[in-house]
């Protein structure tokens, strides 16, 4: 896959309507957001979460390298926490 393939496959998934299936993107990552802030003892921002999520991604990059669905998911999740640091 090109990484032009890549980076609009990851556009069509966070731009077209995911809301009835994963809830709307900024409300459900502050519940994440929350719930870890709670579990760790400590502030995580929602922007935060989309870091981390993109790790989780790198992590399984590391474990299986050819499944495309990790290094789109990634450049995903970087772009949502990107638009939710925006606005924090």
């Amino acid at each position: 896959m090109e990484r032009s393939e890549t980076l609009d496959t990851a556009k069509e998934y966070v731009t077209k309507d995911r809301a009835a299936t994963h809830g709307n993107m900024e409300s459900n990552l502050t519940t994440i957001a929350n719930l870890w802030s709670i579990y760790l003892d400590t502030l995580i921002k929602p922007h935060d979460v989309g870091a981390m999520m993109a790790m989780l991604k790198i992590a399984r990059i590391k474990s299986n390298p050819q499944n495309a669905d990790n290094w789109i998911d990634g450049c995903g999740y970087l772009a949502c926490g990107n638009e939710l640091s925006s606005k924090e």
